[in-house]
This record gives C-alpha cells, sequence and structure tokens, in this order.
C-alpha cells in the first residue's frame, strides 16, 4: 500500500494490522484497555504541538490521534459492536443535534446563549437514552448526581476543575478567589501539622487538599492548571538548562556543582528572562 489522502486506505490498513496471521503481531495483542493509554498520550501531544506553536508537528500529531479513534473502531467492528462509519455518523448526528441555531434554523446567538442551548440538548439527549434504555428492557441506571459524568481518566487536574464548576452550578462554590486562597493557606497549615507529626499517609492526604485547592484557585482566576504546570514545567527546563550551560563553560557539571552554586545560577536565570522582551 502507498500513502493516502483517503480516510478509507487508513482504515484498510488497520484492518490488516488487525487481521490474524497476516497482520502485526502487537496490533493484534491489543484491547480497548491496552490502546486507552496511548490515546490520552496521543492526545497531550496534539495539545503539545500547538502549546509550542508547532503547526506542522501539529499535523503529525493529529495524524496519530485520528490512528487512535480507526483502533478503537476495528476492534469494535470485531466485535461486531460498531465501526467508523458508525463512529463518523454519531459525531456528526450530534453536531448537527447540538447546533439547530446553525443547522435547522440559522440565528444568531450569542457564545452565553449557545453554551446554554447545549446543555439543554445534552440533557434532552440524556433522557432520550433513559427512555432507550427502559424500551430495551436495559436495568435502569441508578439516579445520576450533581458530579456525575466527569471520566475518571481525565488527569487529577482537570478533573478537580470539572467537579468544582458541577458543584459551583448548584451553588457550592465561592464567588470571591481570595477565599478560595484563605482555604488553600488553612490546607498548607494541615499539611505542616501532619508533617511535624511525621505522618506520612495524612501529610500525603493534605497534599492532595492542597492541591484540589490550587485547581479550585486556577478555575477563579480563568487558568487551566494544566496550562499553567505545563508552562511551569518548560520554564524550570529552560532556567535548569541555562544552570548547566553556564557549568559547562566553567568546564563543570551539575554532580560537581554544589547546590548554592546552582541556586545562584538559578537566581541569574531569572535575571536574564527579566531583561528578555517577552518576559
Amino acid at each position: 500500500m502507498k500513502p493516502s489522502r483517503d480516510i478509507a486506505d487508513l482504515i484498510a490498513i488497520m484492518a490488516r494490522l488487525r487481521t490474524p496471521e497476516i497482520g502485526c503481531p502487537w496490533d493484534l495483542a491489543q484491547d480497548f484497555a491496552s490502546i486507552a493509554p496511548y490515546t490520552i498520550e496521543e492526545a497531550y501531544e496534539v495539545a503539545d504541538a500547538i502549546e509550542r506553536g508547532d503547526l506542522l508537528d501539529l499535523r503529525d500529531e493529529l495524524g496519530d490521534l485520528l490512528l487512535q479513534v480507526v483502533f478503537h473502531a476495528r476492534m469494535a467492528q470485531e466485535r461486531g459492536l460498531f465501526g467508523f462509519e458508525d463512529v463518523v455518523e454519531a459525531i456528526t448526528s450530534k453536531l448537527i443535534r447540538r447546533h439547530p441555531h446553525v443547522f435547522v434554523q440559522a440565528r444568531e446567538l450569542a457564545p452565553v446563549d449557545v453554551a446554554r442551548l447545549w446543555s439543554a440538548i445534552k440533557q434532552e439527549e440524556k433522557a432520550e437514552r433513559l427512555a432507550a434504555r427502559q424500551a430495551a428492557g436495559a436495568p435502569p441506571e441508578p439516579p445520576a448526581g450533581v458530579l456525575a459524568g466527569v471520566p475518571h481518566a481525565l488527569p487529577a487536574l482537570t478533573r478537580a476543575v470539572k467537579l468544582q464548576e458541577k458543584a459551583g452550578k448548584v451553588g457550592f462554590d465561592w464567588n470571591d478567589a481570595r477565599l478560595v486562597l484563605a482555604k488553600l493557606r488553612e490546607e498548607c497549615d494541615e499539611f505542616e501539622r501532619e508533617l511535624d507529626a511525621r505522618d506520612d499517609a495524612a501529610a500525603a492526604a493534605e497534599l492532595g487538599d492542597m492541591l484540589f485547592a490550587m485547581a479550585n484557585l486556577a478555575r477563579h482566576v480563568k487558568t487551566d492548571p494544566e496550562a499553567a504546570l505545563r508552562g511551569c514545567n518548560a520554564k524550570f527546563e529552560r532556567r535548569f538548562a541555562f544552570i548547566e550551560q553556564a557549568l559547562r563553560a566553567r568546564g563543570r557539571s551539575p554532580q560537581d556543582a554544589s547546590l548554592e552554586e546552582m541556586d545562584a545560577l538559578w537566581d541569574a536565570a531569572k535575571a536574564e528572562e527579566r531583561k528578555a522582551p517577552s518576559a
């Protein structure tokens, strides 16, 4: 086979890879659970390419993510559940249904009105799914709570924000970021007490409370905590690279340097960043 722009060829390649005896042993050994971590990883690599502004890399990463969809759809087809075409039909149906202001009766809506309409349509879809389950004789699902529907596979910080947003919709929320900051200070004090008590398990629990409060604080200042942490990671890498370069110029390495020496170079890296126009 040759490289192609036709999605049908990608589906055919995956079918070949999953065909017993002539396919790829690794691909044949996979199932939904084993592939799921790769699906999540590819989504992060898409986000990373966007954040780096590397649009050429974005093309490749989107291809990798599309492969994950095709892979899952192929495994589902092998079980007689659904195929790639059903996935396409499901999402096109959903997009048309959730945008009646575009596809049914064109009218101008403000973004807040679109979000409100989207939420109302999702509630209608849930009711339809419940009715379909009842008609099929499927066991009834337990009543969904306010926090239902937040995927467990999400990164913990992102999931914390989504849980907080859902709770906030029913009034369980602070209306001032300073109140969240006060809560964070309270959690820090509790963490310090557990450190003093040398109770590692309790300290770990309090650390979780601190991270949850940090996610809430990020939400109140309209910041994605995952993006904020990625930015901090990049800053740490950049400054540590400065330390390594400076030590290398002196014929040294981090292994040879003292903490005090590296700390001084860290401060020098910060000073250089402040001089930069983009700082």
